[in-house]
């Protein structure tokens, strides 16, 4: 289904008034229903294998407290989990190739092709953190299959998250709350902006950065610095965009998904910036992979902190593809934690030196520029196109190369920087970001133009691509 377009949103208005309409009791199931039909418009054998995979996870979690093999069964959920991400998603990359050596006429990846792995780096990591916290004695297991089935296929955070935590969403499925005319407005206006992300901004801007990757050769060794330095735009305003569609029209729908970006741009190392972006997927990896490995290795004290991190990061990598340009993303972001983290005490002792703006502004860039950097690797197709950017950057090249200051570009990067100043006003000056509050709450009139100029904007640039970044994940 096109989450971009006008039809989905006529859609996402009338389901969002059947949802007050309904009994509370009924809205698990509608809501079920829904997502069950979201997922057939991608395969129709989507849901039933989702069913399968929710039932086994759900069956586990129940028996897992009180059996004496607690252990086996959590192994067991583990192990499953990740079976059925590496046969669905990883196959083409790690089992194939494997299988090829023995000349074996097989292809395990011919399995992803019945069942579309659309998704599934999102509910797997949600299944293992259930088992986990159910293992751990963090939360009690869910005795409604149901509303757990819920937890994993929820339709508005299934393409692209936020990951989910259970303890978070499935005690909001009780749907106490009575129907709220500011928090569906709320939510209404929150995935309007999201929609202006993408539609205004993310697909003007994404269109040079897949230029360069598609065609290398056409592009200078400056016009190529200045497409790497937009690609974390790009990645920012898509991603963020669906999940303020995604947390906009699920709030309205009176279900809080937890957030996922927090003014990235702002952080002055690597270090906080992974607390700011991507969050859900950060903290699950801080939580699940990066604490549990530190204290199973405590035993080895100091080097336990080390393996922790690059293990953490290079899953992360991992997490987002099969490709040895994703474990190369993951590895870079190791490397800059553990620099971070080493050097702390001497960075503070030189930085004490420099104005506070001048390191808050030096660091902020040198983040940016990092980030920017290593965001070669995730939009490369592999390994060796990242080295042919790279070294395309000081090879000399005969013609000019495209040009890249054109109104399509410019209208986009308007709109970026636009966001972006908004966002500083709202991090650094507390005092004019209050006046401005005071003024959009006191001000219907303004507050008409813009969402009327939001929609005739978005309306007008509407151009067929509904597809997000993320999605591939």
């Amino acid at each position: 289904m096109e989450i971009i377009s006008l039809k989905f949103a006529v859609l996402a208005i009338v389901v969002i008034f059947i949802n007050y309409i309904i009994p509370p009791k009924l809205r698990v199931g509608y809501l079920l229903l829904l997502s069950c039909v979201f997922l057939t418009t991608f395969s129709i054998y989507l849901p039933v294998y989702l069913a399968v995979y929710a039932y086994l996870n759900f069956f586990l979690g129940q028996r897992m407290p009180a059996s004496r093999h607690k252990k086996a069964l959590f192994r067991t959920g583990i192990i499953l989990n990740l079976t059925q991400l590496i046969l669905l998603r990883y196959a083409s990359f790690a089992i194939d190739p494997f299988l090829a050596l023995f000349n074996l006429n097989i292809r395990a990846s011919v399995l992803s092709e019945i069942i579309l792995p659309i998704g599934i780096s999102y509910y797997t990591l949600q299944g293992i953190g259930y088992l986990i916290n159910i293992k751990m004695g963090w939360e009690k297991p869910e005795n409604n299959f149901l509303r757990f089935f819920l937890f994993l296929i929820y339709f508005p955070k299934f393409l692209s998250g936020p990951i989910e935590r259970s303890s978070h969403f499935l005690p909001q499925l009780t749907f106490d709350k009575r129907f709220s005319p500011d928090i569906v407005t709320d939510g209404l206006r929150i995935a309007l902006q999201g929609f202006f992300k993408k539609v205004v901004i993310a697909n003007h801007l994404g269109s040079y950065v897949s230029q360069l990757f598609l065609h290398p050769d056409d592009f200078t060794g400056c016009q190529i610095i200045a497409i790497i330095l937009l690609q974390p735009l790009y990645l920012y305003f898509d991603f963020s965009g669906y999940t303020d569609i995604a947390i906009g029209f699920s709030r309205a729908l009176g279900i809080e998904l937890l957030p996922n970006f927090n003014r990235p741009f702002l952080s002055e190392n690597m270090t906080t910036f992974w607390r700011r972006f991507h969050i859900s997927l950060s903290s699950w990896f801080n939580d699940y992979i990066f604490k549990q490995t530190s204290f199973s290795l405590r035993r080895l004290k100091g080097k336990a902190t080390i393996i922790a991190v690059f293990l953490t990061w290079i899953l992360f990598g991992i997490w987002h593809g099969a490709g040895w340009n994703f474990i190369a993303l993951g590895f870079l972001q190791a490397i800059a934690i553990y620099y971070e983290f080493k050097t702390k005490k001497f960075r503070n002792t030189i930085f004490s030196f420099i104005p506070g703006k001048a390191r808050q502004h030096a660091g902020r860039l040198c983040t940016y520029s990092f980030y920017a950097l290593s965001l070669t690797f995730f939009f490369a197709p592999d390994l060796p196109q990242v080295l042919r950017v790279f070294s395309d950057i000081f090879s000399p090249l005969e013609t000019e190369g495209q040009s890249l200051l054109n109104e399509p570009l410019i209208f986009g990067l308007t709109f970026a920087m636009m966001f972006l100043l908004y966002e500083i006003i709202q991090n650094d000056c507390g005092h004019l970001y209050s006046k401005i509050c005071s003024i959009w709450e006191n001000n219907k009139a303004i507050r008409m133009i813009i969402y009327y100029a939001t929609i005739i904007l978005i309306l007008t640039q509407l151009d067929g691509s509904s597809s997000f970044i993320y999605e591939m994940f």
